[in-house]
């Protein structure tokens, strides 16, 4: 007769909701998001996608000036939802607003 290994019962925690994570919904939102599809640009990418030279995003980015980026590596990566707030942080109100 064969004999079978013990089976180990695993206890579960209790889910974790966005209090117990250490996110708000906007941060919940935003990786939401990330999982859908790839929410990081490399530069080139980063530049066509606010319409400027790559060249351009590199002296914004060498003078603290640019969207916030992160390293993954060697590689510089950007985020959409950086790209957004930056753009909109650097808009110019008309003098109707």
């Amino acid at each position: 007769m064969a004999r079978y290994p013990e089976v180990m019962l695993v206890r579960r925690s209790p889910a974790l909701t966005n209090e117990t994570r250490g996110m708000s919904d906007d941060e919940d939102a935003r990786a939401e998001r990330a999982r859908s599809g790839h929410p990081f640009l490399n530069s080139p990418q980063a530049a066509h996608y606010l319409r400027m030279s790559n060249r351009q995003m590199e002296r914004l980015r060498s003078r603290g000036d640019g969207p916030r980026f992160r390293r993954h590596g060697r590689y510089v990566r950007y985020h959409i939802d950086d790209l957004d707030a930056w753009s909109e942080g650097t808009r110019i109100p008309s003098d109707g607003d």
